[in-house]
């Protein structure tokens, strides 16, 4: 496993979210990223029964904000080379990915995500 220091440019996984970002801090189990970009939309529904609509509460997942701080696994962290998109035009870009694969899928677990993403566009491109 790669050892990273602060400032260097990474990619993490949180939750089933995937983000671009940088180090900002070090612990013994997780490093602190900063949110820059994000790589993959956190899916829709409940995590701990992926792809199913019958759950007590069918969550509606965000995706961590621009410069937003968490703590990620040292195993979810992966080196990043490359030219960092902006927050929002990855945002838009990952969304739009999101929503071509679930008009793919004819089933109610995707039609309600779709439903969450719909509303999420809303709060996340006010203007």
């Amino acid at each position: 496993m790669a050892e990273f220091q602060i400032g260097d440019k990474v990619t993490g996984i949180y939750k089933t979210g995937k983000y671009i970002g940088e180090i900002t801090d070090i612990r013994p189990m997780h490093y602190v990223m900063r949110v820059l970009a994000v790589a993959k939309h956190p899916m829709q529904g409940d995590l701990h029964n992926p792809k199913q609509t019958d759950v007590m509460i069918f969550h509606e997942r965000k995706a961590l904000s621009y410069r937003e701080q968490t703590n990620i696994p040292k195993q979810m962290v992966r080196a990043y080379e490359g030219e960092i998109p902006s927050y929002t035009d990855s945002l838009k870009d990952v969304l739009e990915h999101m929503k071509e694969d679930l008009l793919k899928t004819d089933n109610e677990w995707a039609q309600k995500s779709l439903d969450n993403i719909r509303i999420l566009e809303s709060s996340y491109f006010k203007d």
